[in-house]
């Protein structure tokens, strides 16, 4: 019998890419391996290899290395370890490009400004910045050329080169370099032998553009890690051991499954494990989307992270570090990041035609002007001007002065933006997933009705909250807060709580007890056929009754719920305008979702899901050919925020959400989810038309350079035209409401 191997998984860290091509090249190379299943994720920088038979770690690395990139073992690093800051080394560039080119700018633009010798100094200044700080641009167009690939790094480097490299033979073999020489400033169309053409400003002022572009985008690009980061973040840091019958206190690492440990009122549980005394309730909303928190007694399980809202207890240890819930989701996070397809950048998409087009249009320019006799060096100055002018450096303020308008513009109306790629998807989205709890509803508990019988509604209400204010139960804390609201509240004496049941005590000379059906029967006191049907009532709706008895009598009904927003019904009015079909996807029961769902206009829902169940819808959806966005708050949401194509995280709720999101809504508003999308669809609508502009002020010119008519200035004023006209249309954005 033949036994099917089963296959080892390891992640690698990628470096070196510059596009989504680079990342689908690493995937192709590694899958031709015999027994490797790879995926590489450009936006994350890493790749999730399965491998199987003879294969090593080494080898993959190996495969990535030969093919251009570099590639690393996952480093065993803290996790709380702050990563490097990714935009260092290209913001140290783009300020050394700046201080250097903007003298080369000024005086080839100036006349008055030009000295003798000025186009030496020019040269000395201008050198820097086109070897070391364009540097990133020359290496990504050696690796893409080596794999037949042109990208918008190939388009700078082929740009940049030629106007540095003409302007060397200018000075070194040309007229341009004997002293006195003066760039006139001249808009004129005539022919020349380009020996006294210098294009230093071009080559230092498209580096410095593209540069200042680049830096943008990156310090705008989510870090991949912080969702992570913020998952774990969220672990209690120390724990209370039981050790010989005596409570130690010590750090969480030093926790081993089997370990007796206390959880006081108001501290979150270390780890996974089982109650062995005690009896409570837990808030586990963050993993379970449940509104209501979970009563526990002796033998029931708990869940690290969440908190313990009531009494004392003492649990053993099940599982600790990587096995607990709170680890598993933190890999459910990296997992759907990992599976997240990153859109090729619409800049390298167009570059990748547009590149073969402009060589293929020099070559044929030096062809044209040889054959026609002009002479080698007329025929190669026309050629270089094509190359020259072909490179736009608006290209590469295209993207991001958008997004810095748009995202600014954003921050205005509370929406966050995190970074180009997420504007590819909101473009598509058809199917919008809305968690229900601390998204659509509020997440905390509220009074919503008192059902009583033969007593004043008022009076009810006052006594049950002199009652429920000496608890600190959330739903105790919701009737007591709405009782507070209504007039002062009596004192209370003689007060006994059960965990999990009710509580009791002595107001105003009446023995008064308020809590579950079970409590009060327990006592001896039945309901009323009028509080049954109203207890029924709301429980089938999916709310908490509460009943409240004095003297031995049931008097009163309290219906306790999560309350939907007052926004909720009016954004999914919104998102069904924008063509989106909403879905009501939460961990609560079937009951409450479908009474929410009713509320607000939603006709799917999906209920009673666990966080994997929850990515797994989502991935579900996709399959159906649908293009979903997800709406969360909560931890429980963030592995499914980070699959879907297009997350939107509440900004009230978690910073786990927030971090595996790609939008942010500051406010706890839903409606503001339509805003984000009706402004990330502008936002893209505006990036496509700066990168047309940005290709037509260049390709308008690219007549005159074929035709050998161009001049320094004509390319200068491209370069500049082009760039106002990209950053003006950005700035139109401003005006979105």
């Amino acid at each position: 019998m033949t036994t099917i191997e089963k296959p080892q998984r390891i992640e690698l860290a990628i470096g070196g890419m510059t596009c989504a091509s680079c990342a689908s090249r690493i995937e192709r190379k590694l899958n031709k391996v015999d027994g490797v299943t790879a995926t590489v994720n450009y936006a994350t920088e890493k790749a999730s290899v399965d491998y199987t038979g003879d294969v090593t770690a080494e080898d993959l690395v190996g495969v990535v290395e030969a093919a251009g990139y570099q590639a690393s073992l996952p480093a065993a690093a803290a996790p709380s370890a702050e990563p490097e800051d990714p935009t260092r080394p290209l913001r140290q560039r783009l300020i050394a490009a700046a201080v250097l080119a903007v003298p080369v700018i000024v005086l080839a633009m100036v006349p008055a400004l030009q000295f003798t010798n000025w186009q030496w100094a020019s040269l000395t200044l201008a050198t820097p910045v086109v070897t070391w700080a364009a540097w990133p641009f020359h290496r990504a167009a050696w690796t893409n050329l080596r794999h037949g690939a042109a990208t918008m790094d190939t388009l700078i480097s082929l740009g940049v080169g030629a106007a540095f490299l003409w302007s060397l033979y200018a000075l070194f073999l040309g007229t341009a370099g004997v002293p006195g020489m003066r760039h006139g400033f001249e808009l004129t169309i005539e022919r020349s032998s380009g020996s006294d053409n210098l294009y230093l400003e071009v080559a230092a002022g498209v580096t410095t553009f593209i540069l200042a572009g680049r830096y943008f985008e990156a310090r705008a690009k989510r870090r991949s890690g912080a969702a992570l980061r913020a998952l774990l973040e969220l672990g209690a840091k120390d724990v209370s051991v039981l050790r010989d019958g005596r409570e130690e206190r010590v750090g969480i690492e030093q926790l081993r499954a089997g370990d007796l440990f206390v959880v006081r009122p108001g501290e979150k549980i270390a780890t996974d494990g089982v109650v062995t005394e005690g009896g409570s309730a837990v808030d586990a909303s963050m993993l379970t989307g449940e509104s209501v928190p979970v009563e526990v007694t002796a033998g029931d399980s708990v869940t690290g992270a969440t908190v313990n809202v009531g009494g004392r207890l003492v649990v053993r240890a099940s599982r600790v570090g990587a096995d607990t819930q709170l680890a598993q989701m933190a890999k459910l996070v990296e997992e759907a990041q990992n599976g997240k397809a990153s859109a090729q950048r619409l800049a390298d998409r167009i570059a990748g035609v547009f590149v073969p087009v402009v060589i293929a249009l020099a070559a044929g320019t030096l062809s044209f002007w040889l054959g026609a006799g002009a002479g080698a060096t007329a025929a190669f100055t026309a050629a270089v001007a094509v190359l020259i002018i072909a490179c736009p450096c608006a290209l590469g303020l295209a993207t991001p002065t958008a997004l810095l308008v748009g995202t600014g513009r954003g921050a205005q109306l509370g929406i966050l933006i995190k970074g180009p790629e997420v504007l590819e998807s909101t473009r598509r989205v058809d199917t919008v997933v809305l968690d229900k709890t601390g998204t659509v509803t509020t997440g905390r508990m509220s009074l919503l009705d008192v059902h009583v019988s033969g007593i004043e509604r008022a009076e009810a209400l006052r006594l049950a909250g002199a009652v429920e204010e000496a608890s600190g139960h959330p739903i105790a804390q919701a009737i007591a807060g709405a009782a507070r609201a209504a007039g002062d509240l009596p004192a209370v004496t003689e007060f006994r709580g059960t965990e999990g049941l009710g509580v009791a005590g002595i107001v105003e000379g009446k023995a008064v007890l308020v809590g579950r059906v079970a409590f009060l029967e327990d006592w001896g006191v039945h309901l009323d056929a009028a509080l049954r049907a109203a207890q029924t009532t709301a429980e089938s709706r999916g709310r908490t009754p509460v009943v409240v008895a004095w003297d031995g009598v049931a008097r009163a009904v309290l219906v306790v719920a999560d309350t939907v927003k007052p926004t909720s019904a009016e954004a999914i009015r919104r998102l069904r305008g924008l063509g989106l079909t909403p879905v009501l996807l939460t961990g609560d029961n079937e009951a409450a979702a479908r009474a929410v769902a009713a509320e607000v206009g939603i006709e799917d829902v999906i209920a009673e899901v666990m966080p994997r169940d929850k990515v797994d819808v989502v991935a579900r959806l996709q399959k159906e050919g649908r293009v979903v966005a997800m709406v969360g708050d909560g931890v429980n949401d963030a592995a499914a925020l980070a699959r879907a194509d297009l997350g939107v995280a509440m900004g009230t709720g978690t910073d786990a959400a927030i971090e595996a999101a790609d939008l942010t809504l500051v406010g706890g508003d839903l409606r503001t989810s339509a805003d984000a999308i009706r402004l990330s669809r502008r936002t893209l609508a505006t990036i496509k038309g700066n990168l047309f502009w940005a290709f037509a002020y260049n390709l308008a010119a690219l007549p005159l350079a074929a035709l050998g008519l161009l001049n320094p200035m004509i390319a200068g004023a491209a370069m500049a035209f082009s760039s106002v006209f990209v950053v003006g249309n950005s700035l139109r954005l401003r005006r979105f409401h």
